[in-house]
């Protein structure tokens, strides 16, 4: 049996609940949603990641004997409350955009439909899996579009935590990423790895000739050579020498890479290994790879920038309620009004709008119950967004696993060809598309 996550919590989910046994409002129906106010960074789209992830964690979700001995001993809850998490299994409902789907200020991305005690403690755990791998996958799409047809590789395992290094290299490969360094991403995931030696194993050895011949003799002449631990000329020159003309490739770690790039690339084709690519990686982002856009390189690689969302490592989600029943059973919308921080109540549905092929907004409708909302075909050259996740408990496997990350991110290179082509610029700006929010009632 997998570790438990129900503990991936805050505390004052557990209270709410605990207050919520007490005065019976516990089992209100209610209508929870996750989505962002606004997009991080001046970026012109998000991509939604950790669908897949979230949705293994939240089967997890249960509390064994040590996490109701850890709520008991620390007098999180009431002894009722201990009772009640006993026996806690997730039964409600979640729909949400496709992971690898793009989002836009005030997309419904989740919506969590329960009992309040079935969607209240789910808080933490969805804004911690969908803040983080989406910064990452926005982030590797902005990479991946700056890159064109060249291959990206992840390489950031070590500048993050080494389960947000599993989740990076996922969320990267949905966004457009070919490969990671990541064994575990590998292993868990399917996505293909990559590697193959770093400075240390030129250090190692007494000169750096014997480190690309031990090399060779161990990967074969198609392995990639490090060429920049001393002198690059001097480098390239010797690699060149030791594996033959048809040397697979050689990569840079340092230097002016635009000037570096060109010089080595002049060299390989004098010596004659004009099939040899050139790959680079130091300390590369979105726009150090579009600057490289003009020059001889074949293949990237990203460490820090990536996985670390290119400096926003969070998305920025929240997790509201929207709607709620009364004590007679009508629906009621809720909403967030302090400034800032507002949110749209109500349950909703969400179409992208396209001419030609083209995204031209963001239309979201607004409705107090379920029967009153459209379907794709109410709306004209309206696709629909949302999918059902998880029906009354009942998870849809398809979305989890290897599986579902080659099926997300299929999704997402599909979709990202209908953005307009100013989405596709690196600078600061307003969203690509807008967010339009209507009334069922007045279509």
């Amino acid at each position: 049996m997998s570790a438990s996550t129900a503990l991936l919590t805050d505390r004052y989910e557990l209270t709410m609940l605990d207050a919520a046994l007490r005065d019976g409002t516990a089992d209100r129906h209610c209508v929870f949603e996750l989505f962002a106010r606004r997009l991080s960074g001046g970026r012109r789209f998000g991509v939604v990641a950790g669908t897949g992830r979230l949705l293994s964690l939240l089967r997890e979700f249960r509390f064994g004997e040590d996490e109701l001995r850890f709520l008991r001993d620390e007098h999180v809850v009431s002894a009722e409350t201990v009772r009640y998490l006993e026996s806690y299994r997730f039964g409600g409902t979640v729909t949400g955009y496709r992971e690898g789907e793009l989002y836009f200020p005030g997309s419904p991305i989740l919506t969590i439909e329960g009992s309040f005690a079935d969607a209240v403690i789910l808080e933490t755990l969805a804004l911690s899996v969908m803040n983080h791998d989406a910064a990452v996958a926005t982030a590797a799409a902005r990479m991946s579009i700056a890159a064109g047809d060249r291959p990206l590789a992840e390489m950031g395992s070590r500048r993050a935590a080494e389960q947000s290094a599993v989740a990076a290299a996922r969320a990267a490969y949905i966004a457009g990423f070919g490969a990671t360094s990541n064994l575990e991403a590998g292993r868990q995931w399917g996505i293909p790895t990559m590697g193959t030696a770093a400075h240390s194993w030129t250090l190692l050895h007494d000169t750096e000739e014997d480190a690309f011949r031990s090399q060779i003799a161990a990967l074969g002449s198609g392995t990639t050579l490090l060429v920049d631990t001393y002198d690059i000329r001097r480098g390239v020159e010797r690699a060149v020498a030791v594996a033959g003309t048809g040397l697979g490739g050689v990569r840079i770690d340092s230097g002016d890479l635009p000037i570096v790039a060109a010089e080595v690339r002049a060299q390989l084709d004098a010596l004659g290994a004009t099939e040899t690519r050139i790959t680079v990686t130091s300390d590369l982002d979105e726009y150090a790879i579009a600057a490289l856009a003009a020059s001889p390189v074949d293949a990237y690689g990203v460490g820090t920038s990536v996985v670390t969302g290119s400096g926003y490592p969070t998305a920025g989600m929240v997790y509201k309620l929207v709607a709620r029943q009364d004590a007679s059973g009508g629906w009621v919308a809720v909403a967030k009004k302090a400034e800032g921080k507002g949110s749209q109540g109500g349950r909703k549905r969400a179409f992208r709008r396209l001419e030609d092929g083209v995204a031209r907004d963001e239309y979201v409708e607004i409705a107090d119950g379920f029967e009153e909302l459209p379907t794709a075909a109410d709306i004209e050259g309206g696709r629909m967004l949302q999918v059902t996740l998880v029906d009354h408990g009942a998870f849809d496997a398809a979305h989890e696993g290897p599986e579902g990350v080659q099926a997300a991110r299929a999704h997402h290179l599909a979709v990202r060809e209908e953005l307009p082509v100013r989405a596709l610029a690196l600078s600061k700006s307003d969203p690509a598309i807008p967010t339009v929010f209507a009334d069922a009632g007045d279509r």
